[in-house]
């Protein structure tokens, strides 16, 4: 497969594995907002460092991420700098979209919008990272309806949204629900008591040498003269499934028979409830730049960025990749709005932003949302207020510079490292106050860490003794296979062998 070179592109490729694991605690600004528990977390900080700080817990959770990057259009923004030359923003990216896609779960999507600046590199870039076989497809959003007529060439009025799956034969997008436009073709000018209902070809696309049965003559009802379908274009229906349509009042004539073929009526009371959704995402559909310019007025009184997205754009996207109680997480959340559609719409959400607005504006966007804040799509989605968040900022690495575990490390951020490491997998608090990680296949993992054991001696339970093997045998035993990771341990070769114990010894047996 033909891939991107460019300057340190070797080096770019390990950027990700020597980002440090960092610890995530509460913001000074505030932690908790609205109702506690409701598994939303907005973090202010580097987002690659908050990706790293994040994955052992949210690792193949994710079912949409959507990320709206720095365009690199060689104009300086308020917030990003966004000038960056070509090669450095191929070793930005990169290294963020190997992270995101260990957040996706098997069934789970990316979306990244994009322009031509560099979004032919991206493709190519992500194709690299997710395989070619992912790729959904290039969405094309109409960004603006006004004419740039000092454009130096020609008017741009698209942007690009790059849609990859984790892995494609696992991925179903939803439908979408049909638009006022796609209604406007049903009616019922018969008084059809199966209600209203359109007309559609009844030919297709074979030829009779390719499908001679469907090739067959129909009489008229008015002229009783046989009708014929074209030899390049011939019924889409055999003689006995023509008989059917025929005694169910299927087939449409024109309403004084006017017609010379046969149509097909389609009753919308029998159609699904969403049609596919559209690669072309038009203003009237999902909104421009000037309608989240406008949501941007009302909610702060002047715009924070000069192209967000409007919350109409997020809405349709979130409708197709996810479902209610769902995953989203935006690593460049910028003015909020992936956030704050997420919520609206009862998904759960995760947003990363690294400028002083994640605290001055993002902060108060999401309060109003929780308030019942009526802009944007509420009104779409009924949207009457509630749910909460909370804010974190990042802490230390787990490690310092010596490789020893810093003393600002708890018991869960470690466990969490260390269970990614030993399964590949997020790992999910189990009992408060007990050693046990989990069990991945037939073998437990256990942390004695940080007192997790209370008061028990030497070392207040860290270090592997007679006393606190029988603590564990008493709280979480396993009877299979066990992996046992603390400070250090008294007991001997043959007694774990006896017990079906492995020990390893922090911090120097983690993997990095």
């Amino acid at each position: 497969m033909p891939t991107l070179d460019w300057l340190n592109r070797d080096a770019a490729f390990r950027i990700a594995d020597r980002v440090p694991t960092r610890v995530l605690r509460p913001h000074a600004a505030g932690h908790r907002f609205g109702t506690a528990g409701a598994g939303n977390l907005l973090v202010h900080g580097d987002n690659l460092e908050a990706l790293k700080a994040l994955l052992p817990f949210y690792r193949g959770r994710v079912k949409c991420i959507f990320i709206d990057p720095p365009y690199n259009t060689k104009s300086a923004f308020e917030h990003y700098d966004d000038n960056l030359e070509h090669s450095q923003w191929l070793s930005m990216m990169l290294p963020r979209l190997q992270l995101l896609r260990e957040f996706l779960r098997e069934d789970g999507s990316l979306w990244v919008t994009i322009d031509d600046n560099e979004g032919h590199y991206l493709k190519v870039l992500m194709d690299e990272v997710f395989g070619r076989t992912n790729f959904v497809a290039n969405v094309v959003w109409q960004k603006k309806y006004a004419k740039q007529n000092d454009a130096q060439w020609l008017s741009t009025s698209h942007d690009h949204v790059l849609a990859y799956a984790r892995k494609a034969n696992a991925w179903r997008p939803n439908k979408v629900a049909r638009t006022a436009d796609q209604l406007k073709g049903f009616a019922n000018i018969d008084d059809d008591p199966r209600g209203p209902w359109q007309s559609v070809v009844y030919t297709c696309a074979k030829t009779k040498s390719e499908r001679p049965n469907l090739y067959y003559p129909i009489e008229h009802p008015s002229t009783k003269k046989s009708v014929l379908p074209l030899e390049s274009r011939v019924w889409a229906y055999d003689s006995t499934k023509h008989e059917q349509h025929v005694r169910e009042n299927r087939i449409w004539w024109g309403k004084n028979h006017e017609k010379d073929k046969p149509r097909l009526k389609v009753f919308l009371s029998e159609l699904a409830d969403g049609v596919v959704a559209d690669t072309l995402w038009l203003r009237d559909l999902v909104g421009d730049n000037q309608d989240s310019k406008r949501e941007g007025l009302a909610l702060f009184g002047g715009g924070v960025f000069g192209t967000p997205k409007p919350e109409r754009f997020m809405g349709h996207l979130i409708s197709i990749a996810t479902s209610e109680g769902d995953l989203v997480l935006d690593s460049f959340l910028g003015s909020g709005t992936t956030a704050a559609v997420a919520h609206k719409m009862g998904r759960r959400w995760i947003g990363i932003e690294m400028g002083e607005h994640a605290v001055t504006h993002c902060v108060p966007r999401l309060q109003k949302v929780i308030d019942g804040e009526r802009g944007g799509i509420s009104d779409a989605v009924n949207w009457q207020g509630g749910g909460g968040f909370e804010l974190m900022q990042l802490g230390e690495p787990l490690f310092d510079a010596v490789g020893d575990i810093h003393p600002e490390v708890r018991f869960a951020d470690l466990a969490a490292f260390v269970w990614l490491r030993e399964t590949g997998a997020a790992w999910q608090p189990g009992a408060a106050g007990t050693p046990l990680l989990g069990r991945a296949g037939d073998t437990a993992y256990y942390l004695l860490f940080n007192g997790i054991l209370g008061d028990r001696r030497p070392e207040a339970g860290n270090v592997l003794t007679s006393a606190v093997l029988e603590a564990l045998r008493q709280t979480c035993w396993h009877a299979g296979p066990k992996v046992v990771y603390g400070e250090a341990c008294r007991l001997g070769e043959a007694r774990l062998a006896a017990e079906g114990l492995v020990f390893k010894q922090l911090p120097h047996a983690l993997p990095r």
